[in-house]
């Protein structure tokens, strides 16, 4: 989707939480940079700027200050991350704002991530820690994962790289996307797939129709040897249900690096059940990305101020960029 500054130059505000973007600005040539940390100060730079950058993608401050007097000469706002639920609002999705994400930077990251956890399990990786831990030498037997079924709900960049790994080693991978194509089984299959699930993985975008799609009556769907890996977001799982699954046997261990309440508060459960993986929202937090996230950014920068088509427009009606935006759902 073209959309320009109709300038050689541009304003840009970039809520950044207090860990600025690396870099930027060498990379944003004459545009004119505002930063701001606070929702306070977000509302005072936005006046006259045409570029948003949220970069701080865990923040709602974009949400709590957004009202037309402010956002009069936005034309774009861009999320340093690949989901866009924080921004994703009745208000930026009715107005003529483009809004683009970072698909691409994450996607063979997260895909490593799950391919990890995946082996974890199977190797027994925590239960040989916890024996060094009290120089404890018993042999035990593993599993292998050549043969396992992996169901992958998410059919975007980041789904296909999941698979691309997870068939890598020998498992039978398969996709789960919004509709039916080649190679990818439509959302409402989803429960005549779980029966033979051996490992489930969440990396769907957070819609209304995927909020809360892991809860006790698909759980029951899977069996009792299933992992759920969540690489997605934490409202993709009604958390409670899940706790109450794991404490009661009726999965055998779940990989969470996304949580309905994040940071994980200290008191939850899931810190200390012994089947369960916690990782801090890191799954795609490799050397570097936060450079490629600005390289990203910076190249989009320049599309926008010659008019030229976006990279990542956000289908504002899907929730993600799709096949007809420049990516694939």
């Amino acid at each position: 989707m073209p959309v320009s500054a109709g300038q050689d130059s541009s304003t840009v505000t970039v809520l950044h939480g207090g860990d600025a973007p690396p870099g930027l600005s060498e990379r944003v040539g004459g545009s004119r940079l505002r930063l701001a940390v606070s929702p306070e100060e977000l509302a005072d730079a936005l006046p006259g700027s045409d570029v948003l950058l949220t970069w701080d993608f865990t923040s709602d401050a974009v949400r709590r200050v957004w009202s037309p007097e402010l956002t009069t000469d936005l034309r774009w706002v861009h999320t340093a991350s690949a989901g866009v639920d924080k921004v994703a609002f009745p208000e930026l999705l009715a107005s003529r704002v483009v809004l683009t994400n970072s698909r691409g930077v994450f996607d063979r990251p997260m895909a490593e991530f799950v391919l990890g956890a995946v082996l974890a399990f199977a190797k027994d990786t925590a239960g040989s820690l916890a024996l060094q831990r009290d120089a404890t030498w018993r042999h035990r037997e593993t599993e292998t994962v050549a043969g396992k079924i992996a169901t992958v709900v998410g059919s975007g960049p980041i789904g296909h790289a999941i698979a691309h790994l997870l068939g890598a080693v020998g498992m039978t991978v398969r996709l789960v996307g919004r509709r039916a194509t080649d190679g990818v089984h439509a959302f409402d299959e989803l429960p005549g797939l779980l029966p033979d699930t051996d490992f489930l993985v969440l990396a769907a975008p957070l819609t209304d129709a995927t909020r809360g799609m892991l809860h006790t009556g698909t759980i029951a769907l899977l069996p009792e040897r299933a992992r759920v890996i969540n690489v997605g977001r934490g409202p993709l799982v009604v958390q409670d249900d899940l706790v109450g699954a794991l404490a009661a046997g009726r999965l055998a261990g779940a990989a969470l690096d996304v949580f309905e309440v994040e940071p994980l508060p200290a008191d939850s459960p899931l810190w200390t059940m012994e089947n369960v993986l916690v990782s801090p929202h890191m799954s795609g937090d490799v050397v570097g990305w936060k450079d490629m996230l600005v390289e990203l950014f910076a190249d989009n920068l320049v599309r926008f101020r010659e008019g030229a088509e976006l990279r990542n427009v956000v289908d504002k009606e899907r929730g993600y960029v799709s096949s007809t935006s420049g990516g694939i759902q």
